[in-house]
């Protein structure tokens, strides 16, 4: 008798609670609305799916709300990364920089007489390729480890990919120290064109967001992409004007280089610095609607199937 009124006194309990507030969510896309008190004898709303925002849409929201969480991976990235290096960051500028050395060492005698400061030449290559290189592994690298995390909580799946570029990002702010002091004393001026600078750095952002949103979807579904991407990365790299001038290309094979959209980031960051003028109007056009292109089509491509994505890492 005693058991039957307590049941009676939680369902009554219950019912009132379930009277004077709902809490609505929306489980189909993993997104979870703020918890609102309603009356239901005064409850007059229609849910219409039509009004659901593109995912696309939603994502970007999600990712705005969850921006402090970026910052966290990105603080917890860096100190990982250097916390048992005896130099720590100090490894961020040495890395171009023992590169550059020993490309200039090889590659000078080649290239001595058709391009003047050869060692900021490479040096400035390697900044902006090195960025989007480390950028998109480790978008695909975060979104393939991401899975227990997955499986416990929900967080926006693009918010890996968008971390692992912005910790690249801060890499590549640092790395400019370097580039500039080693301008400086080979003696190439500095001129006022290198505060266009910040523009092709974000083109270049875009562009490697947006690979990396491509990247990291392929790789959760083909687990080999990390490994031939990394051979692929060496291809590309090669094709790319970074330790040679696209001068030294022959004029009937040159075309096919000009394809390369890296082509057009790498003109965009080296002319600024290297040699002190804006680049043209093309070349800007060319390397935004490249940078817009890569970006919205990665997003669009990353959110059409992002439900699954905890199910298959």
């Amino acid at each position: 008798m005693g058991m039957g009124r307590l049941l009676d006194g939680l369902s009554t309990h219950c019912f009132n609670t379930l009277k004077s507030s709902v809490y609505v969510s929306q489980k189909a896309t993993g997104q979870y609305f703020m918890q609102k008190s309603v009356d239901l004898d005064r409850v007059d709303v229609v849910y219409d799916s039509a009004q659901v925002s593109h995912p696309l849409v939603e994502e970007i929201k999600a990712v705005f709300q969850y921006r402090e969480l970026v910052r966290q991976f990105v603080s917890r990235t860096l100190k990982t990364r250097y916390k048992r290096s005896f130099l720590g960051i100090v490894w961020t500028l040495l890395n171009p920089l023992l590169t550059m050395l020993v490309l200039t060492l090889v590659f000078s005698a080649v290239f001595r007489l058709t391009v003047d400061h050869y060692p900021v030449y490479i040096l400035s290559g390697l900044t902006a390729w090195l960025f989007f290189s480390s950028s998109t592994q480790a978008a695909m690298g975060e979104m393939v480890w991401s899975g227990e995390l997955l499986h416990r909580i929900y967080v926006p799946k693009s918010i890996f990919v968008v971390s692992a570029v912005s910790t690249s990002l801060v890499n590549l702010f640092i790395s400019l120290v370097p580039l500039f002091l080693i301008s400086l004393a080979l003696g190439l001026p500095m001129h006022r064109t290198i505060l266009v600078m910040p523009f092709a750095i974000l083109l270049l952002t875009m562009f490697a967001l947006g690979m990396g949103l491509l990247l990291a979807t392929a790789a959760i579904y083909f687990a080999d992409m990390l490994p031939v991407y990394e051979v692929l990365l060496t291809l590309w790299m090669y094709s790319t004007p970074i330790i040679y001038p696209i001068t030294a290309i022959p004029a009937e094979l040159r075309g096919f280089f000009l394809l390369n959209p890296m082509y057009y980031f790498l003109m965009l960051f080296r002319q600024p610095l290297f040699e002190g003028k804006i680049p043209d109007w093309q070349t800007w056009a060319i390397g935004g609607m490249i940078a817009v292109f890569t970006l919205v089509v990665g997003g669009l491509v990353f959110t059409a199937r992002s439900k699954e994505y905890a199910f298959r890492v």
